[in-house]
């Protein structure tokens, strides 16, 4: 297997983006990513697109042909495959991007992620998200994602995990580093007393406790290692990429604590990379609800159980602490969670670390970053290493 290196990345604003259609989003990041990468769309050998649920957001499905249709891809017959798992559609987008280069199937990737969700309405959104967890025992049952992950911070709190503050400063953490990033969603620091204060969603969350429905779309550019400097000055190693399973239900696992999914993958991604969870300077996780932020540095083995609330709350996690940095971008709470482009926007973040290119929120000497992009309640993960050059 070949070594693989990021060229290139590309991203879009993330938010409210009434004005832009899914495919110009896709376009958008897709071509400042070739840029990035100083190349021309001819060099592109293939496609992976991260999408969750175009089919209901905007009534397209086939978005991978899109994709290469309005790219100009299409011409040169370049294949482009769409990839769905939930949100971690980007993150495993991003995986086989990953082993298309290091099998030597191909040899300059464009990973692009992409979601369009304002144009419906807050049910139908809902529902939507919904269905990434078992639609069947316990959507169809009233019981939402939201809750589902509510149930999670009670037994927390109850088993003394993580206090309902702490749980709330994941918010904070990501509020604080989203005011530093231009592309954010929402560009302004909360404290903590306003997470805590905000209108209930499922007891104990409450609104900003919740990622927001975004529009938005990223991309970053593979090659191998060994060809990345004929290309650009600048590029990032990606020393592992790791996937793991677990059931699609909640009430199917033994502990609701914890994201087994999430630890087996860690365990592989450190063991490809030959590191540890104390060598990664800047993790992207995936926060969609503020109780997973906790829970994510738990399982990739950065605190010890019962830590992690507390590494929030005390701004251990921020960018200019010293320690591993969290959500440098703002997060999914901030940045904004375009589903199908989350785990490639978590990837440009990391890439831009590493080059040193972050601008106001850039972690000082960064050499390892790490990305986790969670499906569902913790059912698909995808944990990604990358290593500065």
């Amino acid at each position: 297997m070949r070594d693989v290196a990021i060229i290139g990345v590309g991203a879009t604003a993330f938010g409210e983006l009434w004005e832009k259609s899914f495919r110009s989003l896709g376009i958008e990041a897709g071509m400042k990513a070739i840029e990035d990468a100083n190349l021309s769309g001819d060099e592109i050998d293939a496609l992976y697109i991260g999408n969750m649920s175009a089919g209901r957001f905007i009534n397209q499905q086939h978005v991978d042909a899109l994709v290469a249709d309005y790219s100009g891809m299409a011409t040169n017959n370049v294949p482009a495959t769409r990839v769905e798992s939930g949100g971690a559609s980007g993150g495993v987008a991003f995986r086989e991007g990953v082993l298309a280069v290091a099998s030597g199937l191909h040899d300059m990737v464009l990973v692009g992620g992409a979601e369009k969700m304002t144009d419906l309405d807050d049910p139908a959104i809902g529902s939507i998200m919904d269905s990434t967890a078992d639609a069947e025992y316990e959507a169809g049952l009233g019981v939402t994602l939201a809750s589902n992950y509510a149930m999670i911070a009670r037994r927390m709190i109850h088993e003394g995990i993580a206090t309902r503050e702490e749980i709330a400063s994941v918010a904070v953490n990501s509020h604080f580093h989203g005011e530093l990033n231009p592309g954010a969603q929402f560009r302004r620091a909360v404290p903590l007393e306003t997470v805590l204060r905000s209108g209930p969603v499922a007891t104990p969350l409450g609104m900003f406790d919740c990622a927001p429905i975004s529009d938005g779309a990223a991309a970053v550019i593979l090659c191998p290692l060994e060809d990345a400097k004929e290309h650009v000055d600048r590029y990032v190693k990606v020393a592992a990429v790791a996937q793991a399973s677990d059931t699609l239900a909640l009430f199917q696992r033994d502990s609701i604590t914890e994201f087994r999914a999430t630890q087996a993958a860690a365990r592989r991604a450190y063991e490809a990379a030959g590191v540890t969870a104390a060598d990664i300077d800047v993790a992207e996780i995936h926060d969609d609800f503020s109780v997973a932020g906790v829970m994510a540095l738990q399982d990739l083995g950065m605190y010890a159980k019962g830590k992690a609330g507390a590494a929030f709350l005390n701004g251990e996690t921020h960018f200019d602490a010293g320690k591993t940095a969290v959500n440098t971008s703002g997060g999914l709470k901030a940045r904004g969670y375009p589903i199908g482009a989350a785990g490639v926007a978590q990837i440009v973040e990391l890439a831009e670390q590493l080059r040193g290119t972050a601008d106001k929120r850039q972690v000082k000497d960064a050499k390892h970053g790490l990305a986790q992009s969670v499906g569902g309640n913790g059912s698909a993960v995808t944990v990604s290493i990358l290593e500065a050059i």
